[in-house]
């Protein structure tokens, strides 16, 4: 069967690691006066840089059905995953996408996987619906598997400024201000409803690091893969990776880097961890 994996680019993955067709579908960061295109051409350095000096409203605009479309091609079978659509419509904007490529190809397949996260977890069930097209599983069974392997992954976060979540209208500008002024990092998890949760608020990234450990180990990781992206940090996500190493020499741990969507939520010093839980 002729295969293709697409998502958007909230996963922070612009290539896959083997011979199945893999598009990337870009989300948008706008203000009132600039728009940033999450593609291959952009410049996420300059992008951080210019919202960290903007003070108005911010957001971000998703792909459109006709960008979903075109990025199915014209596979049999897709499998497509979004950022959380509590964040994005991305995933409502696959879904019709996904029904107008079944009625217009019958015997098609269109599998819409809504991450309820963003960056490195997407990766990791990527990665798995690779594995399972390899070993030669049938479109259903890889459906129904990967759906069962995304309640075994998780996503935790740790955000060093909170300003464009404010400009967002995610949180209060009030809180936002407070936190940058004390140096406090917010470490958090994407929610069961794909909703951003903050759980500890640590003073400086010293204190951060082991705050991530401790909630991994809370919601279930024992050991298996890690996906570290960071924004403009790799010291620190070098730093995480060598922690958990120490405990889990064997654990397949992997560093990468924020995209435009994922950096605008991150930002500057951001950390996004995804990971498997038992």
């Amino acid at each position: 069967m002729n295969y293709r994996i697409v998502s958007d680019s909230g996963s922070n993955l612009k290539t896959v690691d083997s011979d199945i067709a893999y598009v990337s579908v870009p989300l948008k960061i706008s203000t009132e006066e600039r728009e940033f295109v999450d593609d291959d051409a952009l410049q996420v350095g300059e992008m951080i840089a210019y919202l960290d000096g903007y003070k108005g409203k911010s957001g971000t605009a998703c792909p459109g059905v006709g960008q979903w479309l075109e990025a199915f091609g014209d596979a049999e079978a897709v499998f497509c995953f979004t950022i959380t659509s509590a964040l994005s419509g991305s995933c409502n904007a696959a879904r019709l996408a996904g029904e107008e490529y079944e009625e217009e190809h019958p015997g098609r397949h269109v599998c819409i996987v809504d991450s309820l996260s963003a960056g490195p977890e997407i990766k990791l069930l990527i990665e798995k619906v690779q594995e399972l097209i390899c070993q030669g599983k049938t479109y259903e069974t890889i459906c129904k598997e990967i759906m069962e392997y995304k309640e075994h992954t998780g996503l935790l976060f740790s955000l060093e400024s909170l300003k464009n979540l404010a400009n967002n209208g995610r949180i209060s500008p009030a809180v936002a201000k407070i936190a940058g002024v004390l140096g406090i990092r917010v470490v958090g998890r994407a929610s069961e409803h794909g909703e951003l949760e903050a759980m500890d608020k640590c003073r400086g990234e010293k204190k951060a690091l082991p705050a991530i450990i401790k909630h991994m180990k809370e919601m279930g990781y024992a050991g298996g893969q890690v996906r570290i992206d960071h924004c403009c940090n790799k010291p620190a996500a070098e730093k995480l990776k060598q922690i958990l190493l120490e405990e889990y020499a064997d654990a397949d741990i992997r560093i990468g880097e924020t995209f435009g969507l994922c950096s605008f939520y991150a930002e500057q010093g951001g950390l996004l961890i995804g990971f498997e839980r038992s």
